[in-house]
């Protein structure tokens, strides 16, 4: 009888784990290309802690890319990284060519994490935020506007979403990136 039980309950984990394992998207091969046009894949952070934002440069959140930027520079040695992906979908707010992005952010807030070519969020969505916001998303739903947040862990799966309105240095922001380094950390 208890062997049975055990074996039940070995079928249910396996199946429930082949379930989370297929219900998650794979972020991690999902092609990029950054703001310079170099390709590349979200895969080359592997084993980080990444932090994907839709970004724009005339935003009321954009001074957000000061406190980003100030997170990035706090937690990068320790496996973190903000990756910024400009998009214009959202009240026409970043028309600026990629050269233009670059400049106004690196001038402006200092910006040193990657940011990415120009992406479309709604029409022909990226792949990427595609997989991130699909139902078949851990935390599935629609962008709402510039600046939303989403983090993903060490392991490639999304952890956590944030809206515009959540600040970079917020409490709610930190202790979900605390938490994932600390997770990172454990799954060496």
């Amino acid at each position: 009888m208890i062997s049975s039980k055990r074996r039940l309950i070995a079928s249910l984990l396996f199946f429930q784990s082949v379930l989370s394992v297929h219900s998650a998207p794979n972020l991690l091969g999902i092609p990029l290309v950054d703001i310079y046009g170099r390709q590349g894949a979200l895969g080359a952070w592997e084993g980080q802690v990444i932090l994907v934002v839709n970004v724009a440069s005339e935003c009321g959140y954009t001074r957000q890319y000061a406190g980003l930027e100030a997170l990035y520079q706090k937690y990068k040695d320790k496996g973190f990284v903000v990756l910024g992906f400009p998009s214009n979908d959202y009240g026409a707010q970043e028309p600026g060519t990629n050269a233009d992005i670059q400049k106004f952010c690196s001038s402006t807030y200092n910006v040193t994490f990657p940011l990415f070519s120009k992406v479309s969020l709604r029409t022909k969505a990226h792949p990427l935020f595609t997989a991130l916001t699909s139902p078949e998303s851990p935390i599935p739903g629609p962008i709402t506007w510039n600046f939303n947040k989403f983090l993903i862990g060490s392991d490639g799966v999304l952890k956590a979403r944030f809206s515009s309105d959540t600040e970079p240095d917020s409490l709610e922001l930190k202790n979900a990136v605390d938490k994932e380094l600390e997770a990172k950390t454990k799954r060496r």
